[in-house]
């Protein structure tokens, strides 16, 4: 052991005298120096240091005699250290970390031990590890023992020196290059080693040289480009400075080996590429490979060099614009054209400020003074001086204190509404009602109007004439389907793209504080949900005890709405929220009849549709048939939106008939001027012919300008029995007649003319008849067929009436006898119905069979029948409390095998007992039986008071029976003589 450990120390004795009298000379050296900042104090500082050591070691070795450090040839057996993401380079170091504390152990006892090395080999991928990441290789690793482990890493490692440890962590520094040989041990993996020495190579030959030096110089090229390099270099030396020195000085040069080790470590390559040098003995093909490596950095560096110098470029660019603004601004400034941007702004926002300055509210005001003094002290390039802007404009711009002066004229208001709408007279009534309330009171506020009823009956349009009535602004916006709270309270400042709510954004639109806000489909407000209860929002802002403080979120300040007239519009007010609803005042339009819509239809829809157009009112005349046909059979929901767009469908067809004969009478050739008499002759027509009237050789006038203008008027002649003479003779040639012109016949003498051409500036205007008869030529077949499908009510079959979202509809109940026998007395149901309907047809079912028993109780048809009720249609669901006493009589008209009127119709719900509940929509069911032709309907007692305030247009005709019990019901139905 002593003879094993002597060369060792004079190994060590030796390279320190041979270090100092000898400086390093290498060529890569001095390229270092300058490019890294190696300088003669760092050489002096690193030898020294390292010339310390030695001296130190050599001392202890003359006290000991004996060196107890193993030279590098004697470690054949070391501990196996896993590298998971790069191989150790000869000459570079690395720290790891070590979790197994077996194995951290067995470092610390080597290090105590004065065995200082240990074996580095790379980790190996497999499929499992190929995507997986840093953290799961770790884990992996810490699992692998042993063999498992040995099979998993290379062969091929480097010994290295275990420069410290510190807790887990191991600092490494790269020696030589091993290969194992065998496992020793497996906990800690302990491996038997051959140390690897690099093939034999001649220093003279040229192609190793040119190599040599064509990695100096692709290496000096990077190294004077890339700072992360120098860095790499300036750490490698650092950390490895005694090694390094001592390595450089030993050999004297910085050889081959060593410098494709050195730009292999110092290199971006991945670990495979890394490996592959460290397994490379050839030196030629390891200076090669590290060659490629260094080459691909150069690439690598001239893309991100182009990227930096085009960002550079634009960013360069931007600065330069914006110092040359800042000097115009300067330049401005100076000559005293323009003020300072924020000193413009501050005089623009107080511009807006003091002429109201009494009028706005005492803790607004504060928040615009700390906001105007925090914008002076901002700078323009900051993001918080954007939203300080925002917001100053919008605190300013807001009307504070601006009121319009209200109208209550009555009068006036009537007048107004009878243009905008026809019809509606309770509607109007209770808003006159409202506007005389407000005259009185002198305001209107403290009121919330909710307008419900079908679709197209006017909501909206009554809102705007309200408005228009009493002089005010109009706003409009929907909530259906509105589930963001920030819509109504606006979103907070913090937040980018902040904006205020609705009503602060319809305050500056209008610019007043005492609008008329018309809130549309209030009944689809969208549900609570993570952005907030929309519907306890809506109740802040409607209620006349709560908008008096409205918080806007992004004002952050109360602002008063409580002069804000607000009027709602809604379908069904069953979905309107309850708290909401209590607040409302509920004005309820139920539709239009078919009289209304017949006005609103002529002096309205049709004079609208025809202009819009560009049609003249000559050339289209719509009959009254027409219009009715419309209305029955095509339009007959409640409201007339739908009436408006088939009359402008009507009108869209008519126009583009006429467009297309314009352009085929425009490329025809003119007609002749040759008129044919009979005896053959050929007379010219020149111009002045046409134009004022001349008197023909037999005393007849020839065609004036009443027949080219298209004036169906007969043309005046000196001899009034002789026109249809001359209009006879007047022949036409057929071969210049163009397709749009009108062959004159016997028809222009009488002056009747289906149809008259009108040749005006070259264009061609047909007149067009709508009538009943070709109404389906232009908007197709019915919609809807006659809703009475009997002409005599057969037996089981009984006429109710129905409300549905249209307006309302007549609803057949039919039953009819399935099959008979003892105890099979039974009842099925068929038709789409509700729950409410089929308990409703249950109940019938019970109080027929009583009623039934009392009249005929010798009658066991109920008992031993079973029957089948249908409500058709069956595609069309079907629900509600008012169809009771409907199929009570159909049941008894199947069981007393007799018909009930053929002009009867009723609806009311009934209990078991037999009395008559009242029911709703009373006008639309009465509009559905009178277009049914039905003359007797059966109402509800309690309905007696919504049926009288029906207009007498409406009552006109009918016969109409209140009930409070079905026994009337049943004297009414089935009482009359056949």
């Amino acid at each position: 052991m002593l003879k094993l450990l002597t060369p060792t120390a004079s190994h060590h004795v030796t390279p320190a005298i041979r270090f100092r009298s000898t400086p390093v000379k290498s060529l890569l050296f001095k390229q270092l120096t300058l490019l890294t900042g190696w300088n003669r104090t760092s050489y002096e500082l690193g030898r020294r240091a390292f010339s310390s050591e030695l001296d130190s070691d050599a001392k202890s070795s003359a006290t000991t005699t004996v060196s107890t450090k193993p030279h590098l040839d004697d470690c054949l057996t070391v501990i196996a250290l896993p590298l998971p993401h790069k191989p150790l380079i000869p000459g570079f170091y690395m720290p790891i970390y070590v979790k197994d504390p077996k194995v951290l152990a067995a470092l610390q006892e080597s290090r105590r031990q004065q065995a200082l090395y240990a074996g580095a080999f790379l980790f190996k991928d497999d499929a499992s590890t190929d995507s997986s990441s840093s953290s799961e290789t770790e884990n992996i690793l810490e699992k692998l023992k042993g063999k498992e482990l040995l099979n998993r890493i290379h062969e091929v490692g480097t010994l290295a020196k275990i420069s410290s440890i510190q807790g887990e962590q191991v600092i490494l520094i790269g020696r030589r290059r091993l290969r194992i040989t065998e496992m020793v041990s497996e906990d800690p993996l302990t491996v038997k080693v051959d140390h690897l020495k690099d093939k034999p190579y001649d220093k003279d030959d040229d192609v190793i040289k040119a190599t040599y030096f064509q990695v100096m110089s692709t290496l000096r090229d990077v190294l004077k480009t890339t700072s992360l390099w120098r860095d790499q270099v300036r750490t490698y030396t650092q950390a490895c400075s005694l090694h390094i020195w001592h390595s450089l000085r030993h050999i004297g040069e910085f050889n081959y080996p060593r410098l494709a080790d050195f730009g292999a470590g110092i290199s971006g390559a991945n670990k495979h590429q890394n490996q592959g040098v460290l397994e490379e003995l050839d030196v030629h093909k390891r200076l090669e490979l590290t060659l490629e490596l260094v080459k691909k950095e150069v690439e690598i560096n001239k893309i991100q060099e182009s990227i930096a110098k085009a960002v550079e470029e634009k960013f360069s660019g931007d600065r330069r614009r914006i110092i040359l603004k800042e000097q115009i601004n300067a330049i401005k400034k100076e000559l005293g054209v323009e003020t300072d941007n924020k000193s413009a702004l501050s005089e623009k926002f107080r511009g807006r400020v003091d002429p109201i300055k009494d009028k706005i509210p005492e803790h607004v005001l504060k928040v615009i003074e700390e906001e105007l003094k925090k914008l002076q002290l901002l700078e323009t390039s900051s993001s918080e001086y954007d939203v300080t802007y925002n917001y100053l404009d919008w605190l300013t711009v807001l009307p504070w204190g601006k009121f319009s002066d209200e109208n209550f004229d009555v009068l006036r208001a009537e007048k107004i509404l009878d243009e905008d709408h026809y019809g509606l007279s309770d509607v109007k009534e209770r808003i006159l009602e409202f506007i005389a309330v407000g005259r009185l009171r002198g305001t209107s506020q403290g009121k919330i109007i909710c307008l419900s009823g079908p679709p197209g009956v006017g909501k909206t349009s009554i809102g705007r004439s309200i408005a228009r009535a009493l002089d005010r602004k109009f706003f409009r916006f929907s909530v259906g389907g509105l589930s963001d709270v920030a819509e109504i309270k606006g979103h907070r400042r913090t937040y980018i793209g902040a904006m205020p709510g609705k009503m602060v954004q319809c305050l500056k639109n209008v610019g007043t504080e005492n609008p008329l806000v018309l809130i549309d489909e209030i009944d689809k407000l969208g549900v609570r949900c993570h952005d907030g209860d929309p519907a306890s929002a809506m109740l802040e802002l409607l209620d006349p005890e709560q908008n008096a403080n409205f918080l806007d979120h992004y004002l952050n300040v109360t602002i008063d709405l409580s002069k804000v007239l607000f009027v709602c519009t809604a379908n069904v007010t069953d979905t309107i929220p309850s708290p909401l609803l209590d607040r409302m005042e509920v004005i309820t339009l139920s539709g239009y009849i078919t009289d209304e819509k017949m006005h609103i239809a002529r002096d309205y829809l049709v004079k609208t549709a025809r202009r819009d157009c560009g049609i003249k009112p000559e050339q289209v005349d719509v009959s009254d048939a027409a219009l009715l046909s419309l209305i029955e059979n095509y339009c007959r929901e409640a409201g007339v939106r739908n009436l408006q767009k088939q009359i402008e469908k009507v009108f869209r067809k008519i126009a583009l008939k006429l467009v297309r004969k314009g352009a085929a009478s425009a490329e025809v050739p003119a007609i002749s001027d040759d008129v044919t008499t009979d005896n053959g002759d050929t007379k010219s027509l020149a111009k002045t012919d046409l134009e004022s009237p001349e008197t023909s050789a037999d005393g007849s006038t020839v065609l004036t300008d009443e027949l080219a203008t298209g004036d169906t008027k007969e043309s005046k002649t000196e001899q009034s029995g002789e026109v249809d003479e001359t209009v006879e003779k007047l022949m036409i040639d057929e071969s210049n007649l163009s397709e749009g012109s009108t062959v004159l016949t016997d028809d222009l003498a009488t002056g009747d003319l289906t149809e008259s051409t009108t040749e005006q500036s070259g264009e061609v205007a047909e007149k067009f008849m709508i009538d009943e008869s070709n109404l389906s030529d232009y908007i197709g077949k019915p919609v809807f067929q006659a809703e009475k499908i009997y002409k005599q009510t057969p037996v089981g079959v009984v006429m109710g009436l129905a409300w549905t979202s249209m307006g309302g509809s007549t609803l057949y109940i039919e039953t009819t006898f399935v099959e008979e026998g003892e105890g099979k007395g039974g009842l099925h149901i068929t038709g789409r119905l509700g729950d409410v309907m089929k308990e409703s047809a249950e109940i019938a079912h019970t109080v027929a069979r009583r009623i039934m028993l009392e009249k005929k109780p010798e009658n066991k048809f109920f008992a031993n029948s079973k029957l089948h009720l249908h409500v058709p249609a069956g595609a069309t669901p079907k629900d509600g409390p008012s169809a009771g006493c409907t199929m009570i009589t159909s049941l008894l008209s199947l069981a007393s095998k007799k018909p009930v009127r053929k002009d009867l119709a009723m609806t009311g719900e009934v209990t078991l007992t037999g009395r008559i509940l009242a029911i709703g929509g009373v006008k639309e069911k009465t509009i559905a039986a009178k277009r049914s032709q039905v003359k007797v309907i059966i109402f509800p007692e309690a309905n007696r008071r919504d049926f009288d305030e029906l207009a007498e247009n409406v009552k006109e005709g009918l016969e109409v029976h209140f009930v409070n019990e079905y026994e009337q019901i049943f004297e009414l139905a089935f009482g009359y003589d056949h």
